[in-house]
């Protein structure tokens, strides 16, 4: 009799916690507050004081997420909350974890992060931005994973970009590729895309980043709302805070009327921050602060204003190694890259040349009035596929349209796009990079040194070849050491 009733003790303790939050802090307080605002959200909380008492939950139940808080003593190191995170992540690996933190102590979070944490808060926190921390992590974690081929255990090619079609929804830029890692990207676009997670689409100049952020868009429950691109690359430190925030009249000489600042005008919609490796340590800052409590205030303005973003970045830098040299902040990265997309460079799915050549030969038809439809022989699409493009798609484009220009044939071959590309550099780039000997900042430094070359060192042209505004393309060169 008695073990029947302490299984059904256990039975409905394992309904209550399978859809249980848990909260781990000693301030009743917070966990009050908490308790209060996941109950009128329809959640199921359950708070408790001490790593002790968490223990003993993990140990026996799966909650659907943590909130826990990374001190519990007079100490204010964040070692307890540290030792409890990985104590919990022995126990539940698959749980994920919102660590609470003081603004003081955003190191701390950032440590946590490495050690398994989801995502962190800051205290005090804004309500709204932190259900939605909350939804994002539940959506994430508990979303099936994309479709797989039964036999090859690749992306199901029938559920992504075939030809010239990519499945998204119409009015969507066209995203042209059948390559097992495009498809594969595309397949996580379509499971990431209705939450509000930050996304960090990273990869080399010209591999179709603003795309991808506009298919995520589009792909999502804002896609009714405005998608805002902002280039962060050409954006001076004393610029950035008047063109991200807006400004009141009167607030600097100048200011002759309001205006309203990029956050402003994406409300309810997505912000697209490219070349965000290029942003300055102090622009950072300001923009973590937006990241965090989703609340900015304008130049001029002492009233803070509340935003709904969804915040998709892109860059060609190495963030880590921006991280190691300190030109980027830490905690600011893992705020970005809650999803990361990697686009591969366009070597890197060679098979999808072709298709991209016949795409843009069709395009260009359209966009400069060509009278006559062109085709590709084999031999120009096996001479297309063979070259390294390490300006990837976007020389690929310049070099087919320029082709299609010059040549005025209703036939392409070798010969013809022969005559529009420098063979030898690029030879010589394609070997080194098969070797193994060429990493991501050769791959760059090669690529404006032959379009200063192609364009007659005429860096406006060379700004607009490489898709770089004229400031990212001379700090670039200044990085690289290109006169």
């Amino acid at each position: 009799m008695l073990s029947l009733l302490q299984n059904l003790v256990f039975r409905s303790l394992n309904r209550t916690f399978a859809t249980m939050i848990l909260i781990i802090d000693d301030d009743i307080g917070i966990r009050t507050s908490l308790t209060m605002m996941l109950r009128r959200a329809g959640y199921e909380p359950h708070a408790v004081a001490s790593p002790r008492e968490a223990i003993a939950i993990v140990k026996q139940q799966k909650p659907r997420l943590i909130l826990m808080d990374m001190n519990y003593s007079l100490t204010t190191s964040g070692d307890e909350g540290l030792v409890l995170l990985q104590q919990v992540k022995l126990f539940q690996p698959d749980v994920p974890v919102i660590l609470m933190t003081a603004w003081g102590s955003i190191q701390l979070a950032v440590k946590g992060m490495r050690a398994g944490a989801f995502d962190f808060v800051t205290k005090p926190w804004n309500n709204a931005a932190l259900m939605q921390q909350i939804e994002n992590a539940l959506e994430i974690t508990e979303n099936p994973p994309p479709a797989k081929d039964r036999k090859g255990g690749r992306p199901n090619p029938h559920s992504a970009a075939e030809g010239q079609g990519d499945g998204l929804p119409d009015g969507s830029p066209t995203i042209v590729g059948r390559s097992p890692a495009l498809l594969q990207v595309l397949d996580t676009v379509r499971r990431i895309a209705p939450t509000n997670a930050s996304v960090l689409i990273t990869g080399e100049s010209g591999t179709g980043k603003e795309l991808i952020a506009e298919a995520v868009h589009r792909l999502s429950r804002r896609s009714g709302k405005r998608f805002v691109k902002v280039n962060l690359g050409g954006m001076s430190q004393s610029l950035f805070e008047s063109e991200m925030f807006g400004y009141r009249q009167g607030a600097f000489t100048g200011a002759n009327t309001d205006r309203e600042g990029r956050f402003a005008v994406a409300d309810g919609g997505t912000i697209f921050l490219d070349e965000i490796g290029d942003l300055d340590m102090g622009s950072q800052v300001k923009l973590l602060r937006v990241l965090q409590d989703h609340t900015f205030e304008p130049l001029g303005d002492t009233r803070p204003r509340q935003v709904d973003v969804r915040v998709v970045c892109a860059t060609n830098a190495d963030l880590p190694g921006l991280i190691r040299e300190r030109r980027f902040r830490e905690d600011l990265y893992y705020r970005i890259n809650l999803i990361t997309l990697r686009l591969p460079a366009l070597r890197e799915r060679r098979q999808d040349v072709p298709l991209l050549a016949r795409h843009f030969i069709s395009q260009a038809g359209r966009t400069q009035a060509i009278p006559y439809t062109a085709q590709l022989l084999p031999e120009a699409e096996q001479y297309l596929s063979s070259l390294p493009w390490p300006g990837n798609i976007r020389q690929l484009k310049n070099v087919v349209e320029r082709t299609l220009l010059v040549s005025q044939k209703s036939w392409l071959g070798r010969e013809d796009f022969e005559r529009q590309v420098e063979q030898e550099p690029r030879a010589e780039v394609e070997n080194r990079a098969g070797e193994g000997l060429l990493t991501l900042e050769d791959q760059e430094r090669q690529a404006i040194i032959e379009a200063l070359r192609q364009c007659d060192g005429n860096v406006s042209r060379v700004a607009q070849t490489l898709g770089l505004s004229r400031g990212a393309l001379y700090r670039r060169m200044e990085r690289y050491g290109i006169k």
